[in-house]
């Protein structure tokens, strides 16, 4: 089934200037189709490559391993090797700015028990003074 751009936003979750960007950047893993009036032709192919890359980069993937990750896919087989690799680094990656997140929040959350007890208290005064 063929899909306007339009079509494809609303799917993704990702913008139209968005989708642009992800085509100039080659984060695609087939070129564009274009009907008569040069408007994109979206696949529903595109569209679950899509919202793998929406996922890969609100995870924190930078979009040039998007990116290579896209023109190996595009090679065909014999790279998957190569594709693990990307992925793995990625995983680890994540792995440590999950326990980042877990520190802060912890210490967040310490905080906000201290102020919320503090508040009830009428004591709030107190935090931070030297």
């Amino acid at each position: 089934m063929a899909m306007s751009i339009g079509e494809v936003s609303e799917r993704t979750g990702l913008g139209i200037h968005t989708l642009r960007l992800y085509e100039r950047a080659g984060l695609l893993t087939a070129e564009l189709e274009r009907d008569a009036g040069g408007r994109r032709i979206y696949t529903e192919a595109d569209v679950g490559w899509l919202v793998t890359c929406r996922v890969l980069r609100s995870s924190g993937m930078p979009l040039a391993v998007i990116a290579r990750f896209a023109e190996l896919v595009r090679e065909g087989p014999g790279n998957e090797g190569e594709r693990l690799t990307l992925l793995r680094e990625h995983e680890e990656r994540m792995v440590v700015k999950l326990a980042e997140i877990s520190a802060a929040r912890e210490l967040i959350g310490a905080k906000v028990a201290s102020y919320r007890e503090h508040v009830a208290r009428g004591t709030a005064s107190e935090l931070w003074t030297r």
